[in-house]
């Protein structure tokens, strides 16, 4: 070929190239708005206000304003640990149900103004605006559109006060990048003392197209967040999960605030008219306000890591709540749970083992490099590898180049032209043959799978379906490393130990005698009977990073093979969910006390104690008060009671409670609830020992 020849035939390959047409967009696309807010992925609720000091979820609206007022309020403190969590931004309670508002509004003497902290001048939404800013992050603020104070709620003439609530919120505290109206709407409230129940049509009563042009006219790059939008949609639960299945899309005009069909709000609609994505929203703890009895019941890190995989591996944004305490702070219990979080997963993603990496595909688009393989892997996110149109099947193949270990799997499109892939796989090059090991569903702005174990050369992502052409930005591969934290110990009513660890591939050593467990202890693999009393002690340790974690310590006293309830009651047959050995599970009873639990212990034994676990479950628990204990030989002759009183503050640390007294031997226990610690008057056990001699 002629150099003449040869440049021409360059400049043909060049314009050819040049020619090569743009993946066009599936929609519906998202917004402006929306990618800014998609970027933030990570942060955090606050809920405080008035229900953090009458410990209640939704407030009535009869609370006096003066009980408001916070010890130690320090808006610094949840931005500092919201920051060193790596989170991107706080969405404050602004106003609840309750009505109370925690600026100095002009709509309403229900407010700080009117509160003791601070002789009526402060106002909590400057004090975040203001540490929001001076940590970087960005403000939220959730108005609730009920409003169980307000004598015009129902009437026309609400609207104004709320819109003008908005207005105020949208003014007067710098830029926001959320507002969060909630779902909940109408019933019974305070009204300005009419105490009544007052319901409004959801659709139609707050006139949201007009409303929503408030925020649209004075922050143009908020999202607004409600069932469905019109911006950010809720996940339709609140445990913390996104179904794996989760489209963007959403058929949005199907649905309104307090819709009923919310169910469908979980996964989206492959067919939506609207960008809509998901919003997973979860508390740190069982509830979104702060109350003291579940100072023990803070998620731990496994059940963090659960809540971020499952929400933002899951394409949706996670919203972690802490409901500040009375002091006005992020609980220290929280603190430490949500960091231990933010420290786990720097480690999991900590080193892309795909980065850099050579990647070949089955079909790229137009044969352009602009569309190549490995924009998967160049770190950029504004390249991306695509197909020919019409191409709805093809597969990128990355070499890492030596056998590599990995467990952790991620891959991203770009949604700035629409959520595309229907099917894909993942599959490991093992022992020279293509094994497969994972397939998923949708993808969107992020997908992360938790995988087995897996050491492999190659790794291969393969569209199986999609709507057009596959637009992928990303993929990432990770050796994540094992959860390391202290194992859970629990017997059967038949005597059988369970050990378990979170992670998988990890070793427990254990003890029976008391002493410390270490790598030369028995090494648990399977369940095992303990017939006798004695204290278990184990650990988990990982082999390969000789990470040891602390010590669980679990005592046990005599079995409770023999045990049986003694008398009819009604559900007779959960009765013995009271020796089950888990302690989520209870035996409840509604009838007014007092009320005798008979437990046949099927042999004499001499006891000095006893132990009661209350019902530990959020909604309507059942949990004694006032008790007393008598013990009997032949269950029918029952002694004074060897101990009788209360145990102190269980409603607020519904734990486990243990009472000693002078030895007794006996073989029959009446265990006798003689009045409930909640007005719902429950009596309940989750869980009931005794300790013997």
């Amino acid at each position: 070929m002629t150099s003449r020849l040869f440049w021409l035939f360059v400049l043909l390959i060049t314009v050819s190239c040049s020619n090569v047409t743009t993946p066009e967009p599936v929609l519906p696309v998202p917004s402006e708005r929306q990618l800014a807010w998609d970027s933030m992925e990570y942060y955090a609720f606050v809920h405080f206000n008035m229900n953090t000091f009458s410990n209640m979820e939704w407030g009535f609206g009869d609370e006096d304003p003066e009980m408001f007022n916070p010890t130690e309020l320090d808006c610094r403190q949840w931005a500092r640990i919201c920051k060193e969590a790596g989170m991107k931004g706080i969405i404050l309670t602004a106003k609840h149900h309750d009505g109370f508002c925690l600026w100095p509004t002009a709509t309403t003497e229900h407010s700080v103004k009117n509160a003791i902290w601070k002789n009526g001048e402060g106002d909590v939404v400057r004090e975040l605006a203001d540490a929001c800013k001076e940590y970087g992050l960005k403000l939220g603020l959730y108005l609730s559109p009920w409003d169980r104070n307000n004598p015009e709620y129902g009437n026309d003439k609400y609207i104004e006060i709320f819109r003008a609530q908005l207005r105020e919120l949208m003014t007067d505290y710098g830029d926001v990048f959320e507002v969060w109206f909630d779902g909940a709407n109408g019933g019974t409230g305070y009204y300005g003392g009419a105490n009544e129940e007052r319901r409004i049509d959801r659709k139609t009563y707050y006139d949201w197209e007009n409303t929503r042009k408030i925020v649209r006219e004075l922050q143009p790059m908020a999202c607004m967040f409600s069932d469905a939008g019109p911006d950010v949609r809720w996940v339709g639960t609140e445990e913390g999960w996104a179904p794996e299945t989760n489209w963007s899309p959403l058929r949005r005009d199907e649905f309104y605030p307090g819709s009923p069909n919310y169910l469908e709000l979980r996964s989206g609609h492959e067919d939506g008219t609207h960008w809509l994505p998901a919003e997973v929203d979860v508390s740190i703890r069982p509830g979104w306000y702060y109350h003291p009895y579940e100072d023990h019941k803070v998620k731990t890190l496994p059940q963090l890591l659960d809540i971020y995989y499952n929400s933002i591996g899951r394409n949706a944004s996670l919203l972690i709540n802490f409901p500040v305490d009375k002091r006005g702070l992020i609980h220290e219990k929280d603190e430490e749970q949500i960091l231990k979080l933010a420290e786990a997963v720097k480690a999991d993603f900590e080193n892309d083992l795909a980065a850099g990496k050579n990647a070949e595909a089955t079909n790229v688009r137009g044969n352009s490099k602009k569309y190549k393989a490995a924009n998967v892997t160049d770190e950029n996110p504004d390249t991306y590898w695509a197909s020919d149109d019409g191409v709805v099947q093809a597969s990128v193949t990355i070499d890492l180049g030596e056998e590599t270990t990995f467990n952790r799997f991620l891959v991203q499109e770009d949604i700035r032209l629409g959520q595309r892939v229907k099917e894909f796989s993942v599959e490991a090059y093992i022992n020279n043959k293509w094994e497969e090991i994972d397939s998923q569903t949708t993808i969107g702005r992020k997908r992360i799978l938790r995988l087995p174990e897996t050491t492999a050369s190659k790794v291969r992502f393969t569209v199986k379906d999609s709507k057009a052409c596959p637009v992928i930005t990303k993929i990432g591969i990770y050796h994540a490393p094992k959860v390391i934290v202290e194992p859970r110990i629990s017997r059967t009513k038949d005597g059988i130990i369970n050990i378990e660890a979170f992670d998988s591939g990890l070793d427990i050593y254990y003890t029976v005698d008391g002493t410390e467990p270490d790598e030369n202890s028995i090494k648990y693999d399977k369940p095992f009977e303990l017939a006798q009393k004695a204290i278990v002690k184990a650990i988990v340790v990982d082999p390969n990073e000789n990470k040891t974690s602390t010590v669980y310590v679990a005592e046990f006293d005599v079995p409770k093979t023999k045990w049986k309830v003694v008398g009819k009651y009604k559900d007779a047959e959960k009765v013995n969910l009271i020796f089950d050995g888990n302690e989520n599970t209870a035996f409840t009873v509604g009838e007014s006390a007092p009320v005798d639990f008979v437990f046949d212990l099927g042999e004499s034994l001499t006891i000095t104690g006893f132990k009661y676990l209350p019902d530990q479950q959020r909604f309507d628990p059942g949990v004694i008060f006032n008790y007393r204990l008598y013990l009997s030989a032949d269950g029918k002759n029952w002694k004074q009671p060897v101990v009788k009183g209360e145990f102190s503050n269980i409603r607020n640390s519904p734990v486990w409670q243990t009472e000693s007294f002078a030895p007794v031997h006996a073989r029959y226990i009446k265990f006798t609830a003689l009045s409930p610690a909640e007005e719902n008057g429950k009596v309940g056990i989750a869980e009931f020992d005794i300790i013997t001699q």
